[in-house]
């Protein structure tokens, strides 16, 4: 496509959200709800009102090329802050293949760690992509069981199209495989410092390759 020739490293913006970007909410909905369409795999829907709710907290991350939309995520805890999810990590179509995912990724758990750094993290995903994304930041595969038993997170799922198997299954397993950071295993921490590393140092290769 052309924009990808005609785009620079430094012109795609990641940025934590704020008031200014609640105009984007629209469209980073139905972004997801085309994302979940196309996958035909279980992407719960989100409330309008709940997405303005976590930009005007400081909790969500947008991704921005001029001022077109190019990407979003955003940050819950749960079960009295114990547990922390990023969620709702979109990339419009035209803009992957980029590497933004990752970028915007990272973003979101920087700024889960920094602000929650005793926390676990927790990924619920049925998305190859993310798993790969979870895994180079140290998260394990866990079960059920081993994630937040905060039923404010669990209602979260009535959006699903699989939220029927959830149910059958006693909320044991599900479509979605569940992925947890822990910052108390070094496992999990070493790996986190190394991809938070090596993208940063790929980030700027990129850029300087550009300019010159």
């Amino acid at each position: 496509m052309k924009i990808f020739k005609q785009m620079k490293a430094e012109d795609v913006k990641i940025i934590v959200a704020d008031e200014s970007h609640i105009g984007y909410v629209d469209t980073i909905l139905s972004t997801i709800e085309a994302a979940a369409k196309v996958r035909g795999t279980g992407i719960a829907k989100r409330d309008p009102e709940y997405v303005k709710k976590k930009i005007l907290e400081g909790k969500a991350v947008i991704a921005l090329f001029g001022d077109e939309f190019a990407g979003f995520s955003y940050i819950e805890t749960w079960g009295n802050k114990k547990y922390v999810t990023t969620s709702g990590l979109i990339v419009p179509e035209k803009f992957r293949g980029l590497g933004l995912a990752r970028r915007i990724k990272h973003k979101t758990f920087s700024l889960a760690r920094e602000r929650w750094p005793e926390a676990k993290i927790f990924s619920l995903t049925s998305g190859a992509a993310v798993m790969k994304l979870n895994t180079a930041l140290g998260y394990l595969p866990v079960t059920f069981a081993d994630l937040t038993d905060d039923e404010d997170f669990w209602k979260g799922c009535k959006g699903c199209v699989n939220y029927d198997v959830l149910q059958r299954t006693g909320r044991r397993y599900c479509i979605c495989t569940g992925m947890l950071f822990d910052p108390k295993q070094k496992m999990c921490t070493d790996a986190a410092k190394r991809e938070l590393k090596s993208e940063k140092k790929s980030f700027w290769q990129k850029l300087f390759s550009i300019r010159n």
